[in-house]
């Protein structure tokens, strides 16, 4: 009976004790409450977001990782007259960054910038500075070895935010020998320089556009659809010949090499359609390397650079005579006593030629004769003649940079300008339009627009000058090539060659220098149907000689020979004077 009193005792106690201590039953409920109430909001938002948001959250989020991207288009090539390459564009990638996803680290940078060649505090500054945009170029158009390095890098360390761009880079297998006519592009594929400028539009195609989804890397994941396809640039045909180029060019520059001469350029025509077979000049660059240097070196100085003719000109002051009908070939001048007084002016012949006849001025060089002759003929008349030969016009090539050369208004003439026009001196041509007055006379008085590009067909031409005066100088012509000529070394063996010397003294301040000369030859071949025209111009050549006999006449003999040969051109003369000439030419070499 004790226990049992004891027991309740102990349970009285017990809950005595238990309800003196505080209660957590508020506590509990209020935090279930919470808990509860924290899952509804979240069961709530999921339901939100997944159910009402949907497209408005996938809109988003493509925001954030769908881009829109260029596809690049190819350029057109350009070829030779045969469908060589002379242009071309190759896939190659182009380096880019992300600033807002490339990490700043050392670490992560100094491999990058090693590999890239870049100085790795500059990338630093550059990306330092560019951190709000989300597209940056570090190098454009790189070599596929390089890029694949990288390739590797990205891979390899992780690094996140950079990437390859595939572009088009342009190649020019001509290298250095088409430099000045093709010209170049630059880093954004556009015409800079030569055809490549002239013809952009042409050549230039239109870039695609196409959306895709990157990654947080900023990595394309997922190409998701062609918005606009690209479309390639058109070919360019041009009318020079690939294999007349390198020959013209190999022997331009051994002869500016050896005569130590400044500069030089050929140009050859085909005399029945008008088209530039070659265009070359020295100095030279590579369109495929760096783009730095001395000024001016990207100059075509075929159609840019004017000098004086010389006696170059002589032809067509004969044709302007015979033209007019006052003389005829065998009409005699009486060059005696070697010079000629014209106001307080002199004209001077090396030596007294006496009295030589029309074709003799030619083969002879006689300033005086030429002089005598241009002062016969009106003012107008000599003007316009050599006006309808093209000299002060440009010759509508639609090259860059063209000049049209100088031909003084006859109103301006005092009677030495006339006497001094006679020979070559005051007026102003380019190498390409003295090719040009020479197709003249090759094709018996017909002038054709010139052409780089290849035609169809020949253009409409314009008869310039008769038929028989044409013929008739091109027979005086034949005689210069003579022994007794002015330039023998320009016999091409088994061909008869007509063509005139020039060696023209430089114009300097005050006057004409005793010291400074262009050699010049210009002629055609085969001499009975002329099939080519070439001109020669080499720039103050310093190792001795200086005719234009001795300096541009071999040029023409050896790049005439080979041309020929190249295009079947059935020799006119097998047994004659110019087997004969060439043979003891080789002969003193």
């Amino acid at each position: 009976m004790a226990g049992t009193k004891q027991k309740k005792r102990l349970v009285q106690a017990r809950k005595s004790e238990q309800a003196r201590l505080p209660s957590y039953r508020v506590r509990r409920w209020t935090l279930l409450g919470l808990l509860g109430f924290s899952a509804m909001l979240l069961i709530g938002r999921a339901v939100d977001q997944q159910i009402f948001k949907t497209v408005f959250l996938q809109n988003e989020g493509q925001r954030r990782h769908l881009r829109v991207m260029d596809i690049a288009a190819n350029r057109g090539m350009i070829t030779d007259r045969h469908g060589e390459p002379l242009a071309i564009s190759t896939p190659v990638d182009s380096i880019w960054v992300n600033p807002r996803v490339l990490l700043p680290d050392r670490r992560i940078l100094a491999p990058l910038a090693k590999l890239l060649g870049r100085d790795l505090d500059g990338l630093r500054r550059k990306l330092a500075q560019r951190s709000g945009r989300s597209f940056v170029y570090l190098k454009r158009r790189v070599n596929p070895d390089l890029a694949e390095k990288v390739r590797k890098l990205v891979a390899e360390k992780g690094i996140a935010g950079v990437g390859l761009q595939r572009e088009h880079r342009r190649f020019y297998p001509g290298s250095e020998v088409f430099a000045h006519v093709v010209g170049f592009t630059g880093i954004d594929d556009q015409g800079q320089e030569g055809l490549e400028f002239a013809f952009d539009a042409w050549l230039q195609g239109r870039a695609g556009q196409k959306r895709v989804i990157l990654d947080g890397r900023s990595r394309v994941v997922k190409d998701v659809e062609r918005i606009l396809e690209p479309k390639a640039g058109k070919d360019l045909v041009l009318s020079l010949d690939r294999r007349l180029q390198f020959l013209a060019y190999r022997e331009l520059k051994g002869a500016v090499k050896h005569h130590r001469a400044k500069s030089g350029s050929v140009i050859i025509l085909d005399v029945q359609s008008g088209e530039v077979l070659a265009m070359v000049n020295q100095p030279s660059y590579n369109p495929n390397g760096s783009k730095r240097g001395k000024a001016g070196r990207f100059r075509n100085r075929a159609v840019t650079d004017v000098f004086e003719p010389g006696s170059t000109m002589k032809p067509f002051t004969i044709s302007a005579a015979l033209d007019s009908g006052k003389y005829l070939s065998g009409t005699r001048i009486d060059t005696a006593p070697g010079f000629l007084k014209v106001g307080r002016y002199r004209v001077k012949d090396p030596r007294n030629y006496g009295l030589i006849d029309v074709a003799k001025v030619i083969s002879k060089s006689s300033n005086v004769g030429a002089s005598k002759i241009a002062l016969s003929l009106s003012k107008d008349e000599f003007w316009g003649f050599l006006s309808k030969m093209g000299f002060g016009h440009p010759t509508d090539t639609g090259f860059p940079g063209e000049v049209a050369g100088l031909l003084p208004p006859y109103q301006h003439w005092a009677k030495i300008d006339q006497a001094t026009l006679a020979f070559g001196y005051g007026l102003s041509v380019t190498p390409l339009q003295l090719a040009r007055a020479y197709a003249v006379i090759a094709d018996d008085g017909l002038r054709h627009p010139l052409s780089l590009i290849k035609l169809d067909k020949p253009a409409e031409s314009e008869r310039v000058m008769s038929a028989s005066t044409a013929k008739a100088v091109r027979k005086m012509m034949e005689a210069v090539v003579s022994p007794e000529g002015t330039a023998p070394a320009a016999a091409v063996a088994g061909y008869r060659v007509a063509g005139k010397t020039g060696t023209v003294k430089k114009s300097i301040p005050g006057g004409y220098s005793d010291d400074r000369y262009l050699s010049v030859f210009a002629g055609m071949v085969p001499a009975s149907d002329p099939r080519l025209v070439m001109v020669v111009m080499i720039d103050q050549p310093s190792a001795g000689k200086y005719y234009g006999g001795q300096v541009a006449a071999p040029v023409f003999s050896k790049v005439m020979a080979g041309a020929l040969r190249l295009l079947n051109v059935a020799p006119d003369d097998v047994a004659g004077n110019g087997m004969r000439l060439a043979g003891a030419r080789g002969a003193l070499q």
